[in-house]
């Protein structure tokens, strides 16, 4: 018997994934005539009206296969998230089509709204700059020095002495975690590095924090109006933007609002600033922006640390210094940047957000704004109320958190099967404006380096000793590298754009910080990897499928994972063994005995419509 309804099949439900306000959704099952139904309801939660229930019946459409057709349509006419399932009137009672594994149904006695339908505004639409291209992290401290010393000396800094040094990892003398030893990557640093990044095909630069800051994270901000004295000036920035852009590379900014440094001149808790601090008088004008329950010691703070006070997002004063016209996000679009990524942003009200995007759009309407989220933004929920990110009025996009959890469990030898599915679920949640810019990495700061986390010793949440003791043995390292490629592989064909973090590409191995943010290897890169990097970004780049093409799960099982990126111009077919045996997997007569365009191994064999794989081995096939 066939399905009886998947969401993701256009025979069932049209047009399939995340729609725009008023577009008429056509739905159709098949219930088998044992069941001698004599009526269906589409029933639909509507979370945009207090969660009313409302039922549709359903027209019969004949019989097919020993099944009965029933059909209806659907209108989303307002922004938001809509449940549904669907209600069987059969002769021994009422049942129910719940979600079984993926997007398919099975029959049961209990209503459970099973499937989601996200609906965002018309007309959403996202910067078309970014789709197609590669973005590289940058971590500013540890990049690249370019030799100019620009420390202000300050005496509760550690400056490094050796590039290849390990970062300070163990308490000071009060047993305090401080972030202060520095190695004094600049911006002028990241200027003379833009050939590489150009040849790397990095098409787009994000930078960690650049403000002024006591740390060498920088995300406890001191002034956002400044740029780190470390780092250089307001002109180099501007300088390092307009250099970056004749090479067509775009920079963004990292923006943290939720939280402020207690060392800044808003909070002035240490009294390095000559200004007035909320931390030093209540008659502050930036007491109103931090939530004090006993002042001046007793103060809401991020996860608890005392040195990054939260803000009061909702705070007019606040809002206008960051969002207003002369505002924060403004002034640095207008020195060169070409958008925002937001630090925690599920911890930001969505009027802040909302305001946020206003500000960044009127100053350049193809400035972007990424979001930090960690789950299925479509559906995530924080303080208490669902949130709206995706659905027109927030952010463009976000990073891409649960395709990391997708290639790095894969890698990790969980059945490609299950994994797809996490895959899928993404992109039936998200709108496409979304999709197409959506954010892929496998490392950030906030992770364990790829490389470690593949193939080291696991962490098992050990101590900061272990971390900076345990080395991977060469045996290791060899196998991760393996790994590190189809990584990238899958990184940079899955839709949206890939997202590299500074020194993945050259071998960088580390466990959490701060051993996840040590130096650029300058002169001991891996250059086999980097080379690999740059013939993903070419291959990338010479197919518009991968820009905002379609995606077809082909054949995925055990350790054998293939899919199909395509539009009208080109498709690809993308296939990948990650089991350490070689492997024959039959793909569509489309690409039987056609080129491979590239791949890991030169002895990947492809005859007729069977494509034999090498162990640990990726490879791709490109039809114009």
């Amino acid at each position: 018997m066939d399905q009886i309804f998947c969401s993701r099949n256009p025979f069932y439900r049209s047009p399939m994934g995340a729609v725009e306000e008023n577009t008429k959704v056509h739905f159709r099952i098949k219930v088998p005539l044992y069941l001698k139904c004599s009526k269906t309801h589409l029933i639909v939660i509507d979370e945009s009206r207090n969660s009313k229930r409302d039922n549709y019946t359903m027209l019969w459409g004949g019989t097919a296969d020993e099944c009965e057709i029933w059909e209806c349509d659907f209108i989303p006419n307002k922004r938001g998230l809509y449940w549904y399932t669907f209600q069987l009137d059969t002769a021994d009672g009422i049942r129910y089509l719940v979600r079984d594994f993926g997007s398919n149904a099975r029959i049961d006695y209990n209503i459970i709204y099973s499937w989601q339908l996200t609906c965002y505004a018309k007309g959403f639409d996202t910067p078309d700059w970014m789709p197609g291209g590669v973005m590289y992290q940058i971590f500013p401290d540890r990049f690249y020095f370019s030799g100019e010393s620009k420390r202000e000396g300050r005496e509760d800094r550690e400056y490094h002495k050796n590039w290849n040094e390990t970062p300070e990892w163990r308490p000071n003398k009060n047993g305090i975690i401080t972030n202060t030893d520095f190695f004094e990557g600049d911006l002028k640093g990241i200027m003379q590095k833009l050939d590489y990044l150009e040849d790397l095909g990095v098409t787009c630069i994000y930078l960690n924090p650049i403000f002024e800051a006591y740390s060498n994270h920088r995300y406890d901000t001191a002034s956002y109006e400044d740029i780190d004295p470390l780092l250089g000036t307001e002109e180099d920035f501007k300088e390092l933007c307009a250099e970056a852009k004749k090479r067509g590379i775009r920079i963004i900014n990292d923006g943290v609002f939720s939280h402020t440094g207690s060392d800044s001149k808003y909070f002035n808790r240490s009294g390095r600033y000559k200004t007035l601090g909320a931390f030093n008088s209540k008659e502050s004008p930036y007491f109103s922006w931090y939530d004090f329950n006993n002042w001046p010691y007793g103060y809401n703070s991020w996860w608890g640390f005392d040195t990054l006070p939260n803000t009061r997002e909702d705070d007019p004063g606040y809002n206008e210094y960051i969002n207003g016209e002369n505002g924060i996000i403004r002034k640095w679009i207008k020195a060169g940047n070409s958008g925002w990524r937001l630090d925690v942003a599920d911890e930001l009200p969505d009027i802040f957000i909302e305001n946020l995007r206003k500000a960044a759009k009127a100053e350049d309407e193809n400035a972007i704004v990424i979001g930090e989220v960690w789950e299925d933004a479509s559906n995530k929920e924080s303080y208490g109320s669902r949130r709206k990110f995706l659905l027109g009025d927030q952010l463009d996009t976000v990073m891409n958190y649960p395709f990391r959890s997708a290639i790095l469990e894969y890698l990790k030898g969980i059945d490609a099967f299950h994994i797809m599915e996490g895959i899928l679920c993404i992109l039936e949640n998200y709108p496409r404006p979304v999709i197409k810019n959506l954010m892929n990495f496998v490392t950030t700061h906030d992770t364990e380096r790829t490389l470690t986390l593949l193939a080291g010793e696991p962490l098992n949440n050990r101590d900061r000793q272990f971390q900076y003791s345990t080395k991977m043995t060469p045996e290791q390292r060899v196998y991760g590298l393996r790994l590190m490629r189809l990584a990238a592989g899958l990184m940079f064909t899955l839709p949206g754009f890939p997202c590299v973090y500074y020194g993945d590409e050259a071998g960088v191995e580390g466990y959490k910080d701060p051993f996840n943010r040590s130096t650029y290897p300058w002169g001991n890169e891996d250059t086999s990897l980097i080379d690999w990097h740059r013939k993903l970004a070419k291959f990338r780049k010479s197919g518009s499928c991968f820009n905002d093409g379609e995606f077809k799960d082909e054949f995925c099982s055990g350790g054998i994972m293939t899919y199909i990126r395509y539009n009208d111009e080109c498709k690809a077919l993308c296939v990948f063994n990650s089991e350490n045996k070689e492997n024959s997997v039959i793909i569509p007569y489309t690409f039987a005995d056609k080129e491979i365009t590239l791949s890991t191994h030169e002895n990947v064999v492809l005859e007729g419509n069977v494509i034999t794989m090498p162990a640990i081995s990726c490879a791709f096939i490109k039809i114009d």
